[in-house]
């Protein structure tokens, strides 16, 4: 049956307009983004076949070109489209940031960094810039690593933080096994970076690591920063 002999109450985009975007499945709300379906199958059957195939809506977003226009029913024009979606986001997140309250909880935080780390599949060591009110300056990210790590070199940071006139910075990382606990060696690189950014008068306020599913831990939290 196609979408359109659907109840209305039933369809994905009456539904949206009526109840809201944050009622409808994932299989609905990736429906709407592709509009259409495939012969045999509507498109929230198709989007149903998706997420199966890629296991979550998150696996999904965070494909990579090749695999993404591999699965049936996408191609490089959903694939521009996605990007374009996710990007426009992101900019729409941080332009509220910019003239909003101090970054000063984690949560806020962690919010800010799912936009740049959520959706990666390689560690990305980055941090974000803040003024003596700690209000958001912008997200820098800095190195990028293998599946499992990236290399930290304490001087690009301290050099990022003076080149954009930030009085304090929240380091930042995502592991890609999607566990956020950290390791003794992000503790030890937090309080390294801690130390050389104190050396210029910088305060590291925390370092969020982000896993999956939202999850993310705070080293401020957990008392590691000094």
């Amino acid at each position: 049956m196609a979408i359109t002999d659907w109840h209305e109450n039933d369809r994905p985009r009456e539904k949206l307009l009526r109840y809201g975007a944050e009622q409808l499945s994932d299989a609905e709300l990736l429906a709407i983004f592709l509009r259409v379906g495939v012969k045999g199958k509507s498109a929230v059957e198709l989007s149903q076949d998706l997420l199966d195939h890629f296991g979550s809506l998150h696996q999904l977003l965070t494909s990579d070109e090749a695999e993404f226009c591999s699965a049936k029913g996408l191609g490089q024009a959903k694939y521009v489209q996605l990007r374009a979606v996710l990007e426009m986001s992101r900019r729409h997140f941080e332009s509220g940031l910019t003239k909003g309250d101090a970054m000063t909880q984690p949560e806020a935080v962690a919010r800010l960094l799912q936009h740049h780390l959520g959706n990666q599949n390689r560690e990305i060591f980055g941090m974000i810039l803040l003024d003596q009110q700690h209000h958001f300056i912008q997200f820098k990210p800095l190195f990028t690593g293998t599946l499992n790590q990236a290399s930290v070199h304490a001087r690009e940071v301290v050099i990022c933080a003076l080149e954009h006139q930030a009085a304090a910075v929240i380091l930042a990382h995502n592991h890609p096994s999607g566990d956020p606990t950290p390791s003794e060696a992000d503790k030890r690189l937090t309080q390294q970076l801690q130390q050389a950014l104190s050396l210029v008068e910088v305060r590291c306020l925390d370092h969020i690591i982000l896993g999956d599913h939202g999850r993310w831990v705070s080293l401020a939290q957990l008392g590691v920063m000094s």
